[in-house]
């Protein structure tokens, strides 16, 4: 099988194209590095394609000979949803539809799109399923550019394979992927990098570690090996249908904190802090149903998960 991955640089990308070359599959990847790096890349063997989602003679160009699409290029990081709301949206907008009509073009009608738990915002059940109502609270709040793209795009893929320009579509709802090189916009990259510093300036002792909210504040996470093991499943497997990725496995915020500096041997005191508008209290998928696919759940504990990331933090981050 020939794969086509938009934002095959990124975090995920990167990932989804080594396990996918691993399991003996042609993979070529479209970034425009602007937030990719190519370096994760080596050694894989596969295509690389240089261009913009927003670019559509790129998109169509890089489609061609292709018989899946994996698409996960978007702008990601939540200070980017409060400081640059117009290119988050532009990167969402233009980015889905030039991906939609390069499927029609080079008729590649089997799509896998990756959206988001900001999709749901404040979601009204937790555990989470996949058929809750999307929303966007407040369109004056620019935090909702992110998670209003993502709906936009599932709406608009939707139309698409209503229309039978695509034979399949697997829309993926990740919640909280982490893992070494995720870059610096998340919880446990900004929390290695703040004991970084820490550390440095306070070399013994409990430390001051601030924090955004009281800490009671919730996320589940899921490493990325066992992410990729669920993308790659739902490529192969799913049928047509939205599907959540990640683990049944709820943190809170003061919780992660206090585990990344046990990584580092010390003791942290949280000083909590004002939480952004609209960041939600807690967040957890309901995995019921990519399990009733054939997932047999996570492989790496959080535990496991966290020290391997921080390792990779304390030394590259």
């Amino acid at each position: 099988m020939r794969y086509l991955i938009t934002g095959g640089a990124g975090f995920i990308g990167s990932a989804l194209t080594r396990q996918l070359i691993h399991q003996g599959h042609d993979v070529r990847v479209l970034d425009d590095m602007s937030r990719g790096q190519p370096e994760r890349l080596d050694g894989t063997g596969c295509e690389i394609a240089y261009g913009d989602v927003r670019d559509p003679g790129a998109v169509t160009r890089a489609m061609q000979g292709c018989e899946r699409v994996a698409h996960l290029a978007y702008l990601q990081g939540t200070q980017n949803f409060y400081s640059n709301p117009r290119q988050v949206i532009d990167v969402a907008l233009r980015g889905i539809m030039n991906v939609l009509d390069a499927c029609e073009r080079t008729g590649c009608g089997d799509l896998l799109m990756v959206s988001s738990s900001e999709a749901y915002q404040v979601a009204p059940v937790v555990p989470t399923p996949e058929n809750v109502p999307l929303t966007v609270p407040d369109p004056l709040n620019p935090r909702y550019s992110y998670g209003g793209g993502k709906i936009a795009c599932e709406l608009a893929a939707l139309a698409w394979e209503r229309e039978g320009i695509l034979s399949r579509l697997v829309i993926a709802r990740p919640h909280n992927i982490y893992g070494p090189d995720m870059g610096r916009e998340h919880v446990i990259p900004q929390f290695c990098i703040r004991m970084n510093e820490l550390t440095t300036k306070h070399p013994d002792g409990p430390v001051a570690f601030p924090i955004q909210g009281t800490g009671q504040e919730t996320r589940s996470f899921c490493y990325i090996s066992d992410g990729v093991d669920q993308l790659s499943l739902l490529l192969s497997d799913a049928p047509t249908g939205i599907w959540h990725v990640g683990a049944m496995d709820e943190h809170t915020i003061s919780d992660v904190a206090h585990e990344v500096a046990r990584c580092y041997g010390r003791s942290i005191t949280i000083e909590p802090g004002s939480l952004p508008k609209g960041s939600p209290p807690r967040r957890l998928p309901d995995t019921a149903k990519i399990t009733g696919l054939g997932y047999d759940g996570p492989k790496v504990s959080f535990a496991d998960g966290l020290s391997t990331t921080v390792e990779w933090y304390r030394a590259y981050g």
